[in-house]
């Protein structure tokens, strides 16, 4: 199929502006559509020539993407901290984007990013939901905990989570206000809805049988629980895609930007360029895995041994993404490998 047009997209909440050009520059027509699926349809199959679009990736072009590939030869979604063209420009309104946009797809300049497919984007979406609501739940206890400290109580933190404890307690408080023992019944009821809620969302995430799968092969690295590897699987998506642990490490947020110039290369912190959601995860794994892992626990004591724990965790975590990546990419359990039958099988491959 001959593409024959190049459209650019620039996507709102309630509109789309979009702009056709042909291969040598000239417009073909231009106009703004409501962002309806209705609209959007009735446009996308009122087109007769092949073409090939583009649409930089916001929150509102998930939906549009998925809504108009059938209709395109090609749709591809702009990488936004990329597309410089845009944001660099003297003169910025929704037209020009279109126009800028439509012109680095015909002029194939578009710095495209992955966009995965939409039953990982829905098992995604509702294990970030998950995030939230545990994010809620932590909340609540520290709200509980204040409450208690502010008016002088005495408890078990240890043990003011546990339902039976909490009965106890309120009946057990003396010299309180009324007040108080409301707020803390109203945190505890919303507290339990919280803890609910995340585990129905966990049993829905289990019932998908490729991702179980995915999870379970993931899970077999020591120090790896279920949800940092529901976060890996449905955050990273496609393994093959990142090509080396380095780029895989650069994508976690686990690196520093490198700012080089003059022969000197100063490092900064660990760069805002990176999958939120995933440092997150591997941060909090790393200080946890040393645990039951023996070599990140080897690794985690050399590096420490240095004098700085947030780099001996930084390196666990590292590590933990050369494990992930491994054992994603070949589909099989992870396997130590020994070092003195590596040793042995190189002696005899040189022999």
């Amino acid at each position: 199929m001959t593409v024959q047009h190049y459209i650019g997209f620039d996507v709102h909440k309630k509109t789309v502006r979009y702009c056709a050009k042909t291969a040598d520059g000239g417009i073909v027509d231009e106009a703004t559509l409501p962002a309806t699926r209705k609209a959007l349809l009735g446009w996308a199959e009122s087109r007769s020539a092949p073409w090939h679009g583009a649409m930089e990736a916001t929150l509102f072009s998930g939906w549009i993407y998925d809504l108009l590939q059938p209709f395109a030869a090609q749709l591809q979604m702009g990488h936004p901290a990329m597309m410089k063209a845009i944001g660099a420009s003297k003169k910025k309104s929704d037209s020009l984007d279109a126009r800028k946009i439509a012109d680095l797809v015909r002029c194939n300049l578009l710095p495209t990013c992955y966009v995965a497919p939409p039953k990982i984007r829905e098992l995604r979406r509702l294990l970030r939901y998950r995030n939230l609501v545990v994010a809620q739940a932590t909340r609540m206890k520290n709200k509980m905990s204040g409450l208690l400290m502010e008016v002088g109580a005495e408890y078990n933190q240890q043990q003011l989570h546990g339902k039976q404890y909490f009965t106890t307690l309120l009946d057990e408080l003396e010299e309180v206000p009324e007040s108080v023992k409301s707020m803390l019944r109203l945190s505890r009821s919303a507290l339990e809805m919280f803890e609910t809620t995340q585990q129905q969302i966990l049993r829905c995430l289990r019932g998908d049988p490729k991702l179980a799968q995915r999870v379970g092969v993931l899970q077999s690295i020591r120090g790896v629980g279920e949800v940092t590897a529901l976060t890996w699987a449905l955050e990273v998506g496609d393994p093959c895609r990142l090509g080396s642990v380095a780029r895989a490490v650069s994508y976690c947020g686990l690196t520093s930007a490198l700012r080089s110039s003059a022969d000197k290369q100063p490092r900064g912190p660990l760069s805002k360029q990176r999958n939120a959601h995933l440092q997150t995860v591997l941060i909090e794994a790393a200080k946890l895995a040393p645990r039951w892992n023996p070599p990140l626990a080897a690794l985690h004591t050399r590096e420490l041994e240095r004098g700085n724990r947030n780099r001996a965790t930084l390196a666990v975590a590292r590590k933990l993404v050369a494990y992930l990546l491994a054992v994603d990419k070949s589909g099989q359990p992870f396997q130590v490998r020994d070092p003195a039958l590596a040793v042995t099988q190189e002696v005899q491959h040189a022999a």
